[in-house]
């Protein structure tokens, strides 16, 4: 039995005498520039953006103020036959109706009630001013679909260059349990291309899984795409070459309103002269570990050439091809 708000119809909602598009869904693989491109869309102050819900570690997810479910696992997938407690709790979510007892039940030292605060303040004051929830989640990328056909999600799905991405990962130390998503037989029957990880499984080499990753969710992706008129891809390097340009046309898409201090915030975001050179500003910092801070888009886009060998550059541009 679904209760009342299990399902967010599709089309805008009229939200105190004028037109709410409805949620946005940005994702992409962790390191493909969502927490980026979260933070830009919520410049012109229409959403209230909402961090990593489906992220199993704490913080930011395992709050179920934001959202009452139980994340099990990374890339946690859902589809219409597993949807019953992700339809509730998500309902919830975008509708930005804050849980303070689920919350409480589950966290409750200092850092989590400062979180408490600063979460259930964003909720109620977003609701009441009318504003959309904005979801940045990389994990949400597999089931970006559902996300578009039952929450009635704008999805925006940032691909980043593959030597880009995997140099990012390869900088960090960051590799993928593949089980996680093997695992699952929901999503590898609803994305076969997953089984393309099964011989990479428990292998050491990582630059090897974090392209093979890449390249199966390129064509998870560009499948959602063809298949959902609502899931956009947005490169990541064309967004960084010229961010106000790809920014207003995701504005339009996402139904949001471009404004001179969405602009004027999007250009000093993204064109701040202090930027650290390690990682061209993108660090775990705040309350919601978000990994986005101000920095120089246009330099960001060549961090890449000293950290990988051209034999490796070589290596995952073969990998990453189309298969």
């Amino acid at each position: 039995m679904t209760r009342r708000g299990d399902h967010v119809k599709e089309g805008p909602i009229l939200v105190r005498g004028r037109v709410n598009h409805g949620p946005i869904l940005v994702t992409g693989l962790p390191r493909s520039g969502t927490s980026w491109a979260g933070k830009m869309l919520a410049a012109g102050g229409e959403v209230v953006y909402v961090n990593e819900p489906l992220n199993p570690e704490r913080p930011p997810g395992r709050s179920p103020g934001v959202l009452n479910a139980t994340v099990g696992h990374r890339f946690q997938y859902i589809c219409r036959d597993n949807e019953g407690p992700w339809l509730r709790a998500f309902a919830d979510t975008v509708a930005l109706r804050y849980r303070y007892a689920a919350e409480l039940r589950r966290n409750r030292s200092p850092g989590d009630l400062a979180r408490l605060t600063k979460n259930a303040a964003a909720f109620t004051l977003g609701r009441l001013r009318g504003r959309r929830a904005l979801l940045d989640d990389p994990f949400a990328l597999f089931s970006a679909g559902w996300f578009a056909e039952r929450l009635a999600c704008r999805v925006v799905l940032l691909v980043r260059d593959p030597v880009s991405f995997v140099a990012s990962w390869q900088r960090l130390g960051w590799t993928v349990y593949f089980h996680e998503l093997l695992e699952q037989p929901l999503l590898v029957r609803d994305h076969p291309c997953v089984e393309a990880l099964r011989p990479l499984v428990g292998s050491q080499d990582r630059l090897a899984k974090a392209a093979t990753l890449w390249n199966v969710a390129r064509s998870v992706a560009e499948d959602l795409a063809g298949r959902h008129p609502s899931i956009r891809l947005a490169g990541y390097e064309d967004l960084a070459a010229d961010p106000v340009k790809g920014y207003r046309d995701l504005y339009a898409w996402c139904g949001l309103t471009w404004s001179p201090a969405a602009e004027r915030r999007i250009e000093r975001a993204c064109t701040a002269g202090n930027a650290p050179e390690r990682d061209a500003g993108f660090l775990w910092t705040g309350l919601s570990r978000t990994a986005y801070r101000p920095m120089d888009s246009r330099r960001a886009l060549t961090r890449h050439r000293d950290r990988l060998t051209p034999e490796e550059i070589t290596r995952i541009r073969e990998l990453s091809r189309p298969r």
